[in-house]
């Protein structure tokens, strides 16, 4: 696993770089955990457009992902290590012994014929999964519940991984990626380790056309539009020190979004940096 770079052939290929995906065991997915993935363009149920500057890109498949991890006490062998073109993470195949076949989120240090379980009586070993009262102090983690029997939710991009910190009654304290200690409950669950796919955020875009592969369609600044476009448009020459706002005039960059009567704010210990 490791960056790969390019011959300067062309003015984009000087600074280009991507995955050398030497990690990759297998080109193939499998058939029996591929869905349909149709694109959505930013558009919800009713057709408006509510993440903008997204479209297009390469047509995908997507793979069903086991984020419960609820096969108790059966061990699963790791067939290979595959690509997931819908997520940064690598994802791994386990052949149960019971003969099912699932697909999870590969964690750093996981290889191929290595053995995964769910339970709370397992080895602290990459990929095993376990309630959070199980886990020992200081052991990094991902893929965590934070509600009983919905699935991991949080940590679940390449590289990301909590700390578990304390345990205090019926809660766990975490330190999540952002910096934020939060509690949840200790009969939520977890996955052992750190997300694979670790260089990742070193990878270079390198050109536009890269982007809309991707589905990312251009942004264009506020400060270039006309004024009947945005609040920052117009002026002559470059305007300088307006309050930053979104095109419909709501404060940007630094405001604080998160309601304050959200119930879940009594988890939060300390807030993320």
């Amino acid at each position: 696993m490791g960056i790969k770079k390019f011959r300067p052939t062309t003015p984009s290929r000087r600074f280009i770089t991507t995955s050398d995906f030497s990690d990759i065991t297998a080109s193939r997915p499998e058939k029996k955990l591929l869905a349909k993935r149709s694109g959505k363009g930013g558009r919800n149920n009713n057709g408006r457009i509510t993440a903008r500057h997204r479209g297009g890109g390469h047509k995908r498949r997507y793979r069903v992902i086991d984020f419960k991890r609820d096969k108790k006490e059966v061990p699963g062998a790791v067939a290979s290590i595959q690509y997931d073109p819908n997520r940064t993470a690598r994802i791994a195949l386990i052949n149960f012994a019971d003969g099912e076949k699932r697909y999870i989120l590969a964690p750093d240090g996981l290889e191929v014929g290595a053995t995964v379980i769910t339970s709370d009586t397992c080895d602290i070993l990459p990929g095993n999964h376990m309630h959070l009262h199980a886990i020992p102090l200081g052991t990094l983690i991902h893929n965590i519940e934070m509600q009983m029997g919905r699935g991991g939710q949080l940590c679940r991009s390449a590289g990301a991984y909590a700390q578990v910190m304390a345990k205090e009654k019926e809660y766990v304290l975490l330190r999540l990626p952002s910096g934020e200690l939060r509690h949840i409950h200790r009969n939520c669950t977890a996955t052992v380790g750190q997300v694979g796919n670790l260089e990742h955020s070193n990878q270079v875009i390198g050109k536009a056309g890269r982007s809309r592969w991707l589905g990312r369609r251009p942004k264009v600044r506020g400060t270039a539009m006309n004024p009947i476009d945005h609040p920052h448009g117009g002026g002559e020459g470059r305007a300088k020190g307006r309050h930053p706002v979104t095109p419909w005039g709501k404060p940007t960059k630094g405001y604080k979004t998160r309601n304050k009567k959200k119930p879940s704010n009594k988890f939060i210990v300390k807030r993320r940096k």
